[in-house]
């Protein structure tokens, strides 16, 4: 969330996107990078449940678990993925 980028839930055995979330898709551009990133937790969550997904592996990608990672995961949980 460090950019306007996509935020996955992937298949690991078939490399396939499941689902993704963009920020800019939420037209969250008013809002504060924190806010930001609980929004994308959230739809990233409602996207994965409509699809029946309920259980991730949370895949920080090196970031430590601060900031926005944590709100992002804390909007996800929020919205219905255990990590």
């Amino acid at each position: 969330i460090n950019c306007p980028s996509s935020i996955p839930i992937l298949n690991d055995k078939s490399g396939k996107t499941i689902v993704s979330v963009k920020d800019l898709e939420l037209g969250l551009k008013k809002k504060n990078k924190m806010e930001t990133a609980k929004e994308v937790g959230l739809m990233l969550a409602k996207k994965a449940v409509e699809k029946k997904i309920k259980e991730v592996i949370f895949d920080r990608g090196g970031y430590k678990y601060h900031g926005r990672v944590k709100i992002l995961a804390e909007g996800a949980r929020e919205g219905g993925l255990k990590f």
